[in-house]
């Protein structure tokens, strides 16, 4: 049967079964998930959860993602990462010339015979294929391979039409939060930043901000394009030090220990744009807002930026009209705050920071 929307309705017998499969009981004993990707001592992918990578074009998103295939494949160190799978477990996907030369890539790096194939990489090139064939595609390689473990989806946008639709990205939110728990495997997604600020792409990419244990970040350091330096933008566990790679003679990627980045010897360090993310915290979010949407429950543009101007001074942040519109955008993006059909702002009290 389906509903208004044209979406398939859950008989009452099958949610009765899902709500009683769902069950925990003190009384169990449940495996603790294994760790199986570390930045440095920071674990970034556990089996039975997702992370992501995000970056503008040309940051070196695909060069850092080979290097923790690589330290996936050979279960060792690679760049700044660790990697430590059970047995043939290990998976990609990608068009055929570039899902080759990054397969060689990642033997190289492994330092394995780029000739021939390994038998715990597989690579799909999925680009000829629409939406809906891509999704269906990975959702029969992932339960009907034996032993994966990791999963590497390079272009998670392209799993939906619509990169803006709250509908689609939850729908790919939820596939990847159900294979990873059923499969217990773990899935790294890239998607690209938006150009503006630190954000991941699109509803989707405020989707994987709020349920990723881990989201990098890959950029070009500020003072040398030939250098691409990795932090972490939300990390569930400890978080890391950043550190930086370049690309080498070989065209593999190779770390540059000790590197100081965005601040090379004899340079001044460049000032930092403001980031309402990075430069509030959660808890002077939480209660500037709730300050706010105290007075009034809806607000439009001008009156919203009047009344955070009023309520994050409250907190000890000034912000200039240019700091509140970049602000708005952020708690947008985080979904802190939502915009209804009338294009009025409401407060999101639940929101994931």
């Amino acid at each position: 049967m389906m509903d208004e929307r044209g979406y398939q309705m859950l008989s009452a017998e099958a949610a009765i079964e899902m709500w009683h499969a769902s069950r925990l009981s003190v009384t169990k004993t449940y495996e603790m998930s294994l760790e199986i990707i570390k930045a440095q001592d920071s674990v970034i992918g556990i089996l039975g959860n997702f992370s992501a990578s995000i970056g503008k074009a040309k940051s070196k998103k695909t060069f850092n993602v080979s290097a923790i295939v690589a330290a996936a494949l050979m279960n060792g160190i690679v760049l700044r990462y660790t990697a430590s799978l059970p047995e043939n477990k290990l998976d990609t996907e990608q068009s055929p010339y570039y899902c080759q030369k990054v397969i060689k890539r990642i033997l190289r790096i492994c330092g394995l015979p780029d000739d021939k194939d390994h038998d715990n990489l597989e690579f799909l090139a999925l680009r000829k294929y629409s939406t809906e064939e891509r999704i269906e595609i990975t959702r029969q390689a992932i339960y009907n391979l034996d032993d994966v473990g990791l999963v590497i989806i390079d272009g998670i946008r392209d799993f939906v039409y619509d990169i803006n639709s709250p509908s689609e990205s939850t729908k790919i939110i939820t596939l990847l939060m159900q294979w990873t728990d059923e499969r217990q495997i773990h899935i790294h997604a890239i998607l690209h930043q938006n150009k503006g600020d630190e954000n991941a792409r699109g509803h989707i990419g405020t989707e994987l901000n709020n349920k990723a244990e881990a989201v990098l970040l890959v950029e070009k350091d500020s003072q040398n394009h030939d250098i691409s330096c990795v932090k972490s933008v939300h990390i569930r566990a400890m978080d890391f030090e950043p550190f930086a790679f370049r690309i080498n003679i070989e065209a593999l990627p190779e770390l540059l220990d000790g590197y100081v980045i965005g601040n090379r010897e004899g340079r001044k360090s460049k000032r930092q744009k403001f980031d309402p993310y990075v430069d509030i915290s959660e808890q002077s979010h939480r209660i500037a807002l709730e300050t706010a949407f105290a007075k009034k429950p809806t607000y439009g543009y001008n009156e919203l930026t009047d009344a955070l101007k009023e309520a994050y001074a409250l907190v000890s942040i000034r912000l200039s009209n240019n700091k509140a519109s970049e602000l708005i955008s952020m708690l947008k993006c985080k979904r802190m705050i939502v915009q209804d059909s009338s294009k009025k702002y409401s407060y999101n009290p639940h929101f994931v920071y």
